[in-house]
């Protein structure tokens, strides 16, 4: 007996880029610009914050895979303490990948200040600094939107968005107490 919903869809959600046709897919140029980019960001932010660097720098070499479906990000710790996009034959050394693949339910999970569920495999050492860097880097917003709109005016943006957000966390519902 067939046990399927007929109101199921065909493929998973978020679909993986290999479920989908082909001219569905983004084109391999987009997709390592678009980490490019990603990378660009994430160093920008390490740069801030000296320790980061420093405990980056101890760990070059060393390759992560993050993956949260459909994205799959390798990356490599330079000796500057930086990143970048490792190549794509490499072997990582550290397996993250993001347990629920529901993007609303990630969204909620963000929005209470929780840390998504994420499975780890691989090298100790490294998944201990980047539990550190999660924990301890933060992006100031504010500082670079001054330095393009002038202080008072980026003071009162980021006021505007820390107030959006507080709605928005309203709209988040508590995680389920444990039942005894």
């Amino acid at each position: 007996m067939n046990n399927t919903s007929p109101f199921s869809l065909p493929f998973s959600f978020p679909p993986k880029p290999e479920d989908l046709p082909a001219w569905m897919r983004p084109p391999e140029w987009l997709v390592r610009e678009l980490q490019q980019r990603v990378v660009l960001a994430l160093n920008h932010v390490l740069q801030q914050e000296p320790e980061a660097m420093a405990r980056l720098a101890r760990q070059k070499g060393r390759i992560a895979l993050i993956e949260m479906a459909p994205i799959s990000l390798k990356l490599m710790a330079t000796p500057a303490g930086l990143l970048d996009i490792a190549l794509p034959e490499a072997t990582a050394d550290l397996s993250l990948t993001v347990v629920d693949t529901n993007p609303l339910g990630l969204m909620q999970t963000m929005l209470r200040g929780d840390k998504p569920a994420i499975q780890i495999q691989g090298d100790v050492q490294l998944a201990a600094e980047v539990n550190w860097l999660v924990d301890h880097v933060r992006w100031d917003a504010e500082e670079d939107l001054s330095r393009i709109l002038g202080d008072a005016p980026a003071h009162g943006v980021m006021q505007a968005l820390r107030q959006a957000g507080e709605v928005l966390k309203k709209f988040a519902p508590a995680p389920a107490a444990a039942k005894t």
